[in-house]
């Protein structure tokens, strides 16, 4: 009996003292909010990890530099947590994203898994793209739908500029695209963060990318890699793409985390 207490005092610190400040955080009952800048660091670094094995199945190896860009997307998301912006995309209350988030997520879940791929991909795509709103008028670029396809992409998978409309079709062509991207980059240990990043910027130039930032040294991170390369890559990537996969883990984090937060609800890959 002894003894079984013991191993399970020893459990119990190895588990403190591996989990850390978020941990007696969380136990403490703090939002993110409430959390100190360590206890927020600790927590976004705990959660991305979390994250990316979730849709990869072996451990990322972020740099801390990245894990700092992926924090400062979940603050800029936590500050819009009850703001005065209603619902307006980019800017207003994330509280009218999530309960979108929560009507879509079956749907979303199914057409990933159906694929074989991780359903939080599916799930926190949208979120990046449109925060779950299915629009209708094309943008600078002509994307248009809740995954933000231009037309010529949506051709690539047989999909009309109507059918990208139609949430399901879409959301089974972003699966689509997402896997054939994992292929493309399927030697990379971060072959995942890869994808998502082609969704956005192409994964012609992403390749190319990596081509002139990844070496020996950094190979181990490529994402971070190129995050850290920003000011050698062009002006889209510098204003843009470098903030995408920031961007998805901090929505997942939220989205997975919704408590910890103060929306009213469970995570959204469990609708």
């Amino acid at each position: 009996m002894r003894r079984r207490m013991l191993i399970t005092l020893i459990a119990l610190l190895l588990f403190t003292a591996i989990n850390g400040q978020p941990a007696r955080a969380q136990q403490a009952g703090k939002t993110y909010q409430q959390m100190t800048l360590a206890e927020r660091s600790a927590f976004v670094s705990e959660q991305a990890r979390r994250i990316a094995r979730e849709i990869s199945g072996h451990e990322y190896n972020f740099t801390a530099s990245f894990e700092g860009d992926i924090q400062q997307a979940v603050n800029s998301y936590s500050r819009r947590l009850g703001n005065s912006g209603g619902d307006n995309l980019g800017k207003g209350d994330i509280r009218f994203v999530f309960e979108r988030g929560q009507t879509q997520a079956p749907m979303l879940i199914a057409a990933f898994k159906a694929r074989n791929v991780s359903p939080l991909i599916g799930l926190y795509i949208p979120w990046v793209e449109s925060e779950y709103v299915n629009l209708e008028s094309p943008n600078s670029m002509g994307s248009i739908g809740m995954f933000q396809f231009i037309p010529q992409t949506g051709e690539k998978f047989g999909l009309s500029a109507q059918d990208l409309l139609d949430v399901n079709k879409a959301a089974d062509a972003a699966a689509q695209y997402i896997t054939q991207n994992m292929e493309v980059f399927k030697d990379d240990p971060m072959k995942e963060a890869l994808a998502l990043l082609s969704y956005n910027r192409g994964e012609h130039r992403t390749g190319r990318d990596l081509k002139s930032v990844v070496n020996d040294q950094n190979r181990q991170c490529s994402i971070c890699a190129l995050s850290a390369a920003r000011s050698k890559l062009d002006e889209t990537f510098r204003k843009e793409s470098v903030y995408y996969v920031p961007a998805f883990f901090a929505a997942a984090i939220i989205g997975e985390n919704p408590q910890t937060f103060g929306l009213q609800g469970n995570a959204l890959s469990t609708r």
